[in-house]
C-alpha cells in the first residue's frame, strides 16, 4: 500500500507515457485483429508473440513493482517449502514452484497487490480514454475542413486490390455530398470534376455509398466510368470496388460483381481489335486494365464460397450466372478467338481453383451444374474442344513452339511480359483440363454427358473423355527431357493429366463410371502392349511416363470393382480367365524384373518404374482372386531371383572409403540398391496375405528374411502400404498359421517381442502419476491394457503347427527361484510363469498373481479347444493334474464337516478348463460352465470337483442315436444290392443321399452311415478314373509292437470316451482303436518319404492325432476290420487328401517343393479358397475378419483338421463327412462357407467387443444344421466347381 498512498502526478503522467508506448508497439496487431475479443487475446499472449516484450517500459515497471510487494513473500515460502522437501514430502523443482505459486496467491500480500494495482491502472486508462475522446473531436472538425479544400489524391498505389480495408480513413457523408457526386460522376461532366468526385468516393465507407438513395444513378456511371480509357481513373473504380468486397456484406458486394462481370462482358462482345490474334503483350495499357479487372473478379471467386451459404440462394445465383454468362462470350471469326474472357482466366488461375471452390460444397455446386446444363454448356463444349485440340495438335507436331515456350527458363529475376498464342492456348488447355476433371468427380456433373461437339461426328461419353485424358498422361511430354523443352515439373500435361486421372481413381462411384471401362483399361495398357510385342512406341511414353500409368493402374487395383475388371476383363466371371489387363501387366513386370526389356537404359528412374509396377501386381496377388489369375506367371520365383541378384550386387559392392572422390556416388548408388532390396522383400512379402501365397512364398526360400523386414516395419509402426488400410496384424496371423511361418517369426524376433510386450502390459503395467492419474484397478478377466497382447498371443498359438514348432518337446524351467527383474522371452517362459503356476516361487515372482494367472488360464482355455493341442499339453505338462491341485489347494472345511472349494476368479477358470478339456462333445453334447458369477444366494451353482470322475451335470443325455427304420428309401436302396451299372448307382446314390439330408437327416445315424459309405465307396473305388491316387495295397508283413505315444494313448481315451457317450459304442473298444491307428499309421509309412528340414513337424510320422480315422471308427461301431478297409479304399480318392489329414504327411503323392514346406493342402487349398469365395459370398463377415486381425483360413483349419470335434453334434459331422465324400472334395470349402453365413450376426457382433478369436474358438456352432444349407452348398457348386475342383486336384498330384 506503501506505492499507491505515494503516487503523485508525475507517476501518473509516467505511466501514461508507459501504456501509449506499449499500445504503439502492437498498434498493429490490434489493427489487425477482426474483433474486440482477438485483440484481448493479442495482448494476453503478447509475451510469446513479441521478443521485445520484456524491454518495455510498463512491463518493467510491474516487474519492479510485484517485486517490492510480494518478495518477501516469496523467499518465506520457498523456503518453507524447500525444508519440507527434504523431508520427503515432495518430489522435483515443479513440485516446488507450484507449492510457492499457490500459497504466494493465497496471502494477504497478493490481495492487496492487486487491488492497489487495479485501481492505480483505471486512473491511468481513465485519463487516457478522455484525451483520447478529445483528439477524435478535434480530428473530425478537420476532416470537415479538408474534405471542401483537399485537391490533391492520397493514393499512391495503383493495384486495384493491393491494400486492406482496415487501416483505411473513411469520411462519412450525407445524402446530400453522395447525390452530388454522383452527379459528378456523370460522363457529360469534364475529366477534372469525375476524377475529383472519384477520389472523394474512394475515402468514403462502401457500406454508406451502396446504401445511399441515389446508389441507382452512382452503380450507372461506376458501370460506364469502368470503360474510360484514363487508366488511374478507372483504377480509382476498382479500388472502390476492392474495398467493397472486402467489406461489405454479400448483397451489396454482389451488385458490384455483376456490374463488373457485365462490363467486361459487353467489353468483349463489343471488341473488334484483334489485339490476341499474335499472344499478349501486358505491357499494353488495355491489356493491362482488362487482367486487373479479371483478377479482382477472381480474388473474390475464391473468397465468396466461404460465406454465402450464410445469405439467400439467390445472391450467390446472381454471382454465379453472371460469372458463367461472362466466360461463354465467344467471337464468331476464327481469328478472335482468344478474346474469350477464359483466356484471360486461365493466365491469372491457371489451375481452376475459382471452380473447384465452388463445386466443393453440395450448396453451390447444385446451382453450377443447373445453370451448365441449362444455358452455358458450351463451357464445357469448348474445354473438351480445346483438350482435343491440344492434344491433336501436339500429336501431329504443328504445336511444337508450345512445349518449349511454357518452360523457357528466364534469366535472373526478369519478368515474363509477352504470351504467344501457343502458350495461351496451353494456359486455356490446363485450366480446362482442371474444370472436366473436377466436373466428372460429382455424379450430377457426370450426367452433361455425352455431350455433342462441333467438329465430331459423334458425342462425346464420359468414357471418350477419360480416354483423352488417357491419351495426354501418355503421349504428351511428361516434364522429364528438358533438352527436348518438354513442359516443367507439375504444369507438364502428362502430369497434369496424371493428377486428373488420380483424383477420379480416389472416388469410388466416379472411378466406377469413369475408369472401370474396357476401352479406359485398353488404352491405358496400349503402350505396354505394344512393348511386349517390341514394336516402338511415342518418343514421350519414357519410363516416367510408364511410372505415372503404374500410379494409375495400382490405384484402379485398389478398389474391388477395378481389380475384378483388371483380373476378368469387362466378362466378371471369376471361374473363367480371359485376356485381361491383368495378364498384360504381369508379363511386363516379368519383363523388368529379368531385364528383358532394351528399350530402357539402366537408371534409377527404371528401378521405380519396376517397384511401381510391382506395386500393381502386388495389389492384384495379395488377394486370393488376383493370385489364381496370376499364378501361370510364377511372379514369386522372378521377385525371388531379382532379390538375389540385388544382394549379390549389393555384396560386390566395394565399402566406400572416406575422402575418396566417389563418395558421394558410391553412397547414393548403395542407398538405391538397399531401397530396391527392400522393395522387393516387401512385394514377396505381400504373397503371405493368402493361404496359397503364402505357400509360395516358403517356396521361394526368403521367408526368413521377408519375415525379418517385416518385424522391422512392425516395430517403427509403418504403414503396410499407401492402399492398405490395417497394418501388419492380418500378416503375422496368417504366416503364424503354419510350421515354417511360426519358426520364421521366432527367428525374426517376433516372438520374443510379443512375449516381452505382454510382459510389460501384464506385469509392469504403466507408471502412476501419483494421485493425479492413478491406475485403474481391473475388472474384467483380462484388463483392458493386456486385450491387444492376449489376442496377438492367441492369434500367434492358434493353429498346431506353430503350438508344436515353440512348445513341441520342450520341458518347462521351472525354477527354484525366479528374479522379479527375470522378463520371459518365449512361449515357454510364459507358460511356466503364467500358465502352470505350481509353486511358492513361481506365485511369489508374479506382482498381480490373480490377474496374470487368469491371463494364463484364459490362454490355456483357448489352447486347449484345439484337440491337438490339449493332448500335447496335457501329454507334456500335466495339466490337467496341475488344475486339481490348485482346486485341492483352494478347499475349504464347512461347519457340517463337508469340503467346498473356495469360489474365486481363479478356482471357476479351473473348473471350466477342467470340464472343456475333459468332456468332447457338440453343442448339445456337453455343457461348459460359465465363468461369470450370478447375482443372489448361489453364486455358482456348478458343481466344482477335484478329481475325477467328472459331475454328471456336465454331461448330459445324448438321444436319437438308434439305428433308424429300413422302411426308408434310401435304406431299401442300401439293402436292395441292385443291379445297376456303377456309375448310374453312384449317382442315384448321391441323389437319395441329398433328398434324405433335406428332407429328413435324422434317417442317417447309428449303423445307417457306416452301411452308407462304406458301399459307395466300394463302388466308386472300382472305377479306376475316380481314383487319383494309385491304390495301395496295405502290406501286412508285421505291426511293430511299439506302444503309442501319450499323447496318442491320450485321444483313445478322449475317443472312446465320446463313443460310449454317444452310444455308438459297446464294451471295452480300446485296443481295437489302437490297433486301428496303429494299422493307419503303418499303411501310410509305406507311402511316405524322408524329408530333411529343420521343423520338428515334418520329422517322423504326423504329428498330431488321427481325428478322421476316429471318427469313421465310431461311425463303423468300433469295427476295426471295417473301418480299415473303408480307409484303404478312401485313401485312393481325392477326397481323402482332405478330410484324412495324415493321408498326405511328407507323402509321396505331393510334389517335392510342397512337401518340404510342411504345409498341408487344407491350409494352401481349402482355406484359400474359403477367403477367396466369403469376398463374394459373405462379405461383411469376410471385412470382419481383416478388421480383427484373424484369417478365416486359420480357424477353417482348426475345425477341419479335428473334423469339428467340439464343434458340431455328431450327427452334423457324420453328415459333413457324408456330404464331402459323395459329392465331392470341394463340398469342404462350400460347407465352411454355410458356417460362416449361419455365423454372420454373432461374427459382426464380435468384431464389434473385439474377442472374433476367442469366440471362434470357445463357442460352439450353435443351431447349425447341414440340412438347412444343403442347397445352398448346391448352388455353390453350380458357381464355383469346375474352378475349385480342379485346383483341389492340381494342389494333390
Amino acid at each position: 500500500m506503501y506505492m499507491m498512498a505515494s503516487f503523485s502526478a508525475e507517476d501518473e503522467v509516467s505511466l501514461q507515457s508507459m501504456v501509449r508506448q506499449l499500445l504503439q508497439s502492437v498498434k498493429e496487431k490490434l489493427a489487425s485483429a477482426p474483433s474486440a475479443e482477438c485483440a484481448e487475446e493479442i495482448l494476453l499472449h503478447l509475451e510469446e508473440t513479441d521478443e521485445h516484450f520484456h524491454n518495455y517500459e510498463l512491463v518493467k515497471y510491474l516487474r519492479h513493482y510485484i517485486k517490492s510487494s510480494l518478495g518477501s513473500v516469496i523467499d518465506d515460502e520457498t523456503e518453507i517449502c524447500t525444508f519440507a522437501q527434504t523431508q520427503g514430502e515432495g518430489s522435483g523443482y515443479d513440485t516446488l514452484v507450484q507449492r510457492v505459486t499457490k500459497r504466494t496467491r493465497e496471502s494477504k500480500e497478493y490481495t492487496e497487490m492487486m487491488l492497489s494495482l487495479k485501481n492505480l491502472m483505471m486512473a491511468v486508462v481513465e485519463t487516457l480514454l478522455n484525451k483520447f475522446e478529445e483528439d477524435q473531436a478535434k480530428n473530425r472538425e478537420m476532416q470537415r475542413k479538408a474534405f471542401h479544400e483537399q485537391h490533391s489524391s492520397r493514393y499512391t498505389d495503383n493495384c486495384s486490390d493491393s491494400d486492406s480495408s482496415f487501416n483505411q480513413s473513411y469520411t462519412f457523408m450525407n445524402q446530400e455530398q453522395l447525390q452530388l457526386i454522383a452527379e459528378q460522376l456523370d460522363p457529360s461532366q469534364p475529366e477534372e470534376v469525375r476524377k475529383e468526385a472519384m477520389q472523394t468516393l474512394c475515402s468514403a465507407p462502401p457500406s454508406d455509398v451502396l446504401n445511399c438513395e441515389c446508389w441507382k444513378v452512382l452503380h450507372k456511371n461506376l458501370t460506364l466510368a469502368l470503360a474510360d480509357p484514363d487508366s488511374t481513373f478507372t483504377e480509382r473504380i476498382l479500388r472502390f470496388y476492392a474495398k467493397t468486397f472486402s467489406s461489405s456484406p454479400l448483397n451489396m458486394a454482389r451488385e458490384v460483381y455483376t456490374s463488373l462481370a457485365k462490363h467486361l462482358e459487353l467489353s468483349f462482345v463489343s471488341s473488334h481489335k484483334p489485339i490476341l490474334l499474335n499472344g499478349v503483350d501486358i505491357n499494353n495499357p488495355e491489356v493491362v486494365r482488362t487482367l486487373k479487372k479479371i483478377r479482382l473478379l477472381n480474388d473474390y471467386q475464391k473468397e465468396v464460397p466461404s460465406f454465402w451459404i450464410r445469405h439467400p440462394e439467390k445472391y450467390m445465383e446472381e454471382i454465379i450466372e453472371s460469372t458463367l454468362s461472362l466466360l461463354s462470350v465467344t467471337q464468331e471469326s476464327s481469328s478472335q478467338m482468344l478474346q474469350d474472357p477464359v483466356f484471360y482466366l486461365s493466365m491469372i488461375d491457371t489451375k481452376a481453383v475459382w471452380f473447384k471452390k465452388w463445386m466443393h460444397a453440395y450448396y453451390s455446386r447444385t446451382v453450377v451444374l443447373r445453370l451448365l446444363e441449362k444455358r452455358y454448356k458450351s463451357l464445357i463444349i469448348a474445354a473438351i474442344e480445346q483438350c482435343f485440340y491440344y492434344y491433336e495438335s501436339s500429336q501431329s507436331g504443328a504445336d511444337e513452339n508450345t512445349k518449349t515456350a511454357s518452360s523457357q527458363p528466364y534469366p535472373g529475376i526478369k519478368l515474363k511480359t509477352f504470351y504467344s498464342r501457343k502458350e495461351l492456348q496451353y494456359l486455356y488447355f490446363v485450366h480446362s483440363l482442371n474444370v472436366l476433371g473436377r466436373l466428372l468427380i460429382y455424379k450430377h456433373g457426370r450426367k452433361l454427358f455425352p455431350i455433342k461437339l462441333k467438329n465430331h461426328k459423334e458425342s462425346v461419353s464420359l468414357c471418350d473423355l477419360v480416354v483423352l485424358f488417357t491419351h495426354i498422361m501418355l503421349y504428351c511430354p511428361n516434364g522429364q527431357k528438358t533438352a527436348a523443352g518438354a513442359f516443367a515439373g507439375s504444369y507438364a500435361p502428362a502430369h497434369l493429366a496424371m493428377e486428373v486421372l488420380k483424383m477420379l481413381c480416389d472416388r469410388k462411384e466416379c472411378a466406377k463410371e469413369c475408369l472401370y471401362i474396357g476401352a479406359v483399361i485398353e488404352s491405358l495398357l496400349s503402350p505396354i502392349q505394344k512393348l511386349l510385342k517390341g514394336k516402338k512406341v511415342h518418343q514421350n511414353c519414357d519410363e516416367c511416363t510408364l511410372t505415372f500409368l503404374a500410379d494409375i493402374l495400382g490405384r484402379i487395383a485398389s478398389n474391388e470393382a477395378g481389380l475384378s475388371l483388371l483380373l476378368y476383363g469387362e466378362n466378371t466371371d471369376s471361374t473363367k480367365d480371359g485376356a485381361a489387363g491383368a495378364h498384360v501387366i504381369a508379363q511386363f513386370s516379368k519383363k523388368l524384373l529379368s531385364d528383358d526389356m532394351t528399350n530402357f537404359t539402366e537408371s534409377d528412374l527404371l528401378l521405380v518404374l519396376k517397384e511401381s509396377f510391382l506395386f500393381v501386381c502386388r495389389q492384384m496377388y495379395h488377394t486370393c482372386e488376383g493370385l489364381q489369375v496370376l499364378a501361370p506367371y510364377q511372379l514369386h520365383i522372378c521377385i525371388a531371383g531379382a532379390w538375389r541378384k540385388t544382394i549379390f550386387i549389393s555384396e560386390r559392392t566395394p565399402t566406400p572409403v572416406a575422402g575418396a572422390a566417389s563418395l558421394s556416388s558410391g553412397s547414393q548408388d548403395s542407398q538405391g540398391t538397399m531401397l530396391w532390396e527392400d522393395s522387393l522383400l516387401d512385394s514377396l512379402l505381400n504373397f503371405a496375405s493368402t493361404p496359397r501365397g503364402l505357400l509360395l512364398l516358403q517356396q521361394t526360400g526368403a521367408i526368413n528374411e521377408c519375415i525379418h523386414y517385416m518385424f522391422g516395419r512392425f516395430t517403427k509402426k509403418l504403414q503396410v502400404n499407401r492402399s492398405e488400410k490395417f497394418g501388419y496384424g492380418v500378416l503375422v496371423t496368417q504366416v503364424a498359421a503354419t510350421a515354417p511361418g511360426a519358426v520364421a517369426l521366432r527367428k525374426s524376433g517376433f516372438i520374443q517381442a510379443f512375449v516381452t510386450e505382454l510382459w510389460a502390459a501384464l506385469e509392469c503395467g504403466r507408471v502412476d502419476v501419483r494421485v493425479i492419474h492413478p491406475k485403474p484397478t481391473p475388472v474384467d478377466p483380462i484388463d483392458r491394457s493386456c486385450q491387444k497382447s492376449f489376442l496377438a498371443l492367441m492369434n500367434l498359438l492358434s493353429s498346431y503347427h506353430a503350438v508344436y514348432e515353440l512348445l513341441g518337446k520342450q520341458d518347462l524351467p521351472s525354477k527354484d527361484e525366479y528374479s522379479l527383474r527375470e522378463v520371459p522371452t518365449s512361449f515357454v517362459d510364459v507358460f511356466d510363469r503364467l500358465v502352470i503356476v505350481n509353486s511358492v516361487a513361481k506365485i511369489n515372482s508374479l506382482f498381480n498373481y490373480d490377474q496374470s494367472h487368469i491371463f494364463g488360464l484364459r490362454l490355456l482355455n483357448v489352447l486347449c479347444c484345439n484337440l491337438d493341442t490339449l493332448l500335447l499339453l496335457e501329454s507334456q505338462y500335466k495339466v490337467c493334474e496341475m488344475l486339481f491341485n490348485a482346486q485341492r489347494e483352494n478347499i475349504t472345511d464347512s461347519s457340517t464337516g463337508s469340503q467346498n472349494i473356495i469360489i474365486d476368479g481363479l478356482s471357476v477358470e479351473r473348473n471350466h478348463i477342467l470340464v472343456r478339456m475333459n468332456v468332447i462333445g457338440g453343442p448339445h453334447e456337453r455343457v461348459l460352465p460359465p465363468r461369470v458369477l450370478l447375482q443372489g444366494n448361489d453364486p455358482y451353482p456348478w458343481s466344482m470337483f477335484s478329481s475325477y470322475p467328472l459331475p454328471k451335470c456336465y454331461i448330459p443325455e445324448v438321444s436319437g442315436t438308434e439305428d433308424p427304420k429300413q422302411d426308408h428309401e434310401l435304406m431299401k436302396f442300401l439293402s436292395s444290392g441292385g443291379t445297376d451299372q456303377r456309375v448310374t448307382w453312384l449317382e442315384n446314390c448321391k441323389k437319395l443321399f441329398c433328398k434324405t439330408i433335406k428332407t429328413k437327416p435324422g434317417v442317417l445315424r447309428g449303423s445307417a452311415y457306416g452301411e452308407l459309405l462304406e458301399k459307395y465307396i466300394s463302388h466308386i473305388y472300382d472305377i479306376p478314373s475316380n481314383c487319383v491316387f494309385e491304390r495301395s495295397e496295405y502290406k501286412d508283413l508285421h505291426i511293430p509292437n511299439e506302444s503309442l505315444t501319450p499323447s496318442q494313448k491320450l485321444s483313445v481315451r478322449i475317443v472312446i470316451r465320446y463313443g460310449r457317450h454317444l452310444g455308438v459304442l459297446a464294451g471295452n473298444k480300446e485296443q481295437d482303436l489302437t490297433r486301428l491307428l496303429r494299422q493307419c499309421e503303418n499303411f501310410l509309412q509305406q507311402q511316405q518319404v524322408s524329408v530333411s528340414s529343420p521343423l520338428q513337424y515334418l520329422q517322423g510320422g504326423y504329428p498330431g492325432q488321427d481325428w478322421f480315422a476316429s471318427s469313421m471308427f465310431l461311425i463303423m461301431s468300433g469295427d476295426t476290420e471295417k473301418t480299415f478297409t473303408f480307409l484303404q479304399k478312401f485313401s485312393s480318392l481325392l477326397t481323402s487328401a482332405y478330410l484324412w489329414l495324415p493321408r498326405l504327411h511328407i507323402s509321396k503323392h505331393l510334389p517335392v517343393d510342397i512337401r518340404a514346406t510342411g504345409i498341408h493342402p487344407i491350409y494352401f487349398c481349402t482355406a484359400h479358397y474359403v477367403e477367396m469365395l466369403m469376398k463374394t459370398e459373405v462379405p461383411l463377415v469376410f471385412s470382419a475378419f481383416r478388421m480383427s486381425g484373424f484369417t478365416p483360413s486359420q480357424i477353417c483349419q482348426h475345425w477341419l483338421s479335428q473334423c469339428f470335434w467340439n464343434y458340431l453334434n455328431w450327427g452334423e459331422i457324420c453328415h459333413y463327412l457324408g456330404v464331402c465324400i459323395l459329392l465331392g472334395a470341394d463340398y469342404q470349402v462350400y460347407m465352411c462357407i454355410a458356417i460362416f453365413k449361419h455365423l454372420q450376426q454373432e461374427i459382426l457382433q464380435h468384431t464389434q467387443t473385439q474377442d472374433l478369436q476367442v469366440f471362434l474358438k470357445e463357442e460352439a456352432i450353435h443351431g447349425f444344421k447341414v440340412s438347412d444349407y444343403l442347397e445352398f452348398m448346391e448352388s455353390l457348386e453350380h458357381v464355383y466347381r469346375p474352378m475349385v475342383l480342379k485346383e483341389m486336384k492340381k494342389c494333390c498330384t
